[in-house]
């Protein structure tokens, strides 16, 4: 497996820009389209060496992951999609890598987004793991997007349970210690969940108005997503339950 950075970095995106992952070999294989720039092209055809790009997996719809897409197919007319704005993927499904080694497994993660998906080496036990968690910051949860706090606590839990050795997201450096990381996140927001009830008591009337209460000094570029956010958490308002409190520490506080 091979690390091309997409070349998109930016304040949401993170210093590096989005992680997409190529393997070569038959079919040739890449997760997550990034955005189209002719560098990210370019860098993928001087891996394949003169062979074509086969398949592409998409983790899921959101732009920064799907508007490479036009640039591959116009590259390699025959590429095929799936998931994202190509053909659909399947929970369980498994995508043959080259013919001596196992299979890469579609495991549906909704919750930052409906149709997220990451992908499971059943060789090395490292998972795909897309906008799913990251390293040095938490994940939107963009409720106006068909975001879902609870669908996305349960595909973390899903993922721990599948015990990885390690995460490979789509922002940031790859994760080494996944289980510490997933119960970190639950921990975070169950917080984070105590934070808006309290405002709402206090009497904090709106998303917008708990974001200024939970939020101080937050970025005019990230306030969006932490409204986002807390719409997320406002759908059910009521507490939702964390790990043991000796199982995790306190996660980043910037969504």
């Amino acid at each position: 497996m091979i690390l091309l950075r997409a070349g998109n970095a930016s304040e949401w995106t993170g210093p590096t820009g989005n992680n997409t992952y190529l393997f070569r070999g038959s079919p040739s294989i890449l997760i997550d389209a990034g955005v189209g720039e002719s560098s990210h092209v370019a860098a993928i055809e001087r891996e394949l060496g003169g062979t074509t790009l086969d398949l592409v997996l998409i983790t899921h719809g959101h732009v920064d992951h799907v508007a490479g897409v036009p640039a591959l197919q116009g590259r390699w007319p025959l590429v095929v999609v799936r998931g994202g704005p190509g053909e659909p993927l399947r929970d369980g499904e498994r995508i043959r890598l080259e013919s001596n080694r196992n299979s890469l497994v579609a495991v549906a993660t909704p919750g930052h987004a409906p149709d997220h998906f990451c992908f499971l080496d059943e060789d090395t036990r490292e998972i795909y793991c897309g906008d799913l968690a990251r390293r040095g910051g938490t994940i939107v949860i963009p409720a106006s997007r068909g975001g879902s706090l609870r669908e996305y606590l349960d595909s973390l839990r899903r993922v721990r349970d599948l015990r990885p050795s390690r995460l490979l997201p789509a922002h940031g450096p790859v994760i080494e210690d996944p289980d510490d990381l997933i119960d970190e996140y639950i921990v975070h927001r169950a917080e984070r969940q105590r934070q808006v009830l309290a405002a709402l008591a206090d009497g904090c009337v709106s998303a917008d108005d708990i974001v200024t209460r939970i939020y101080p000094g937050i970025s005019g570029a990230l306030r969006p997503a932490a409204v986002e956010t807390v719409l997320a958490h406002l759908e059910g308002v009521r507490p939702l339950k964390g790990p043991d409190p000796d199982s995790a520490s306190r996660s980043s506080d910037d969504s």
